[in-house]
């Protein structure tokens, strides 16, 4: 008989150690597993309703969002065709634009009361939108209430204008003038 002088573990070939340690990790994973098991069942009936009724409310929650977001989704087709409305109806075409924006500010500058020294141009084309936008200036002259009529006016104008700018230039005897930038936008 032939004996080995190594003995034990230091002996065993490579593949054996390894299968080894991954019993031992193994072995340590399932008694944490079994340390929360145990844990969680020591808790009691009271905590235990608690828990559910909280799952119960975060499921509420969550079918309600899950439903906001379905009707959104139902509604996406009629969003799609406001926004072309507005694109067409509010954004002028660009070959009659500033005749109809000359018309319509002389329109709403006439209702509010407002005197206006007329409009400056200038256009900046907006690649990859189907836009220019046409910044405009001028100056309006009037008392008070009248300049804010004008300013109303532009707000629910049929056409689309973004007051940019509002400076006061001058002011006597209740009238007051005003130095406006607005732009707005023509399709292309």
């Amino acid at each position: 008989m032939v004996r080995n002088d190594m003995s034990g573990i230091s002996a065993w070939p490579t593949w054996k150690k390894a299968v080894g340690a991954a019993l031992c990790v193994l072995a340590a994973v399932d008694l944490v597993l079994v340390a929360l098991v145990w844990r969680n069942s020591v808790q009691g009936p009271e905590e235990m309703r608690l828990e559910r009724d909280r799952l119960a409310m975060e499921a509420k929650l969550l079918r309600a969002d899950v439903a906001r977001g379905e009707k959104i989704r139902a509604s996406l087709p009629q969003v799609g065709k406001d926004c072309d409305a507005f694109f067409n109806q509010s954004f002028l075409p660009g070959a009659t634009g500033y005749s109809e924006i000359d018309n319509d500010l002389s329109a709403i500058a006439a209702k509010a009361g407002v005197h206006t020294t007329g409009y400056s141009f200038t256009e900046k084309e907006i690649k990859d939108r189907g836009v220019t936008e046409i910044g405009m200036s001028t100056s309006v002259e009037a008392d008070y209430p009248s300049v804010i009529r004008f300013v109303n006016g532009l707000e629910v104008a049929k056409h689309f204008y973004l007051v940019d700018e509002l400076h006061l230039s001058s002011a006597s005897a209740g009238t007051i003038r005003l130095d406006i930038q607005l732009h707005t936008y023509f399709r292309t």
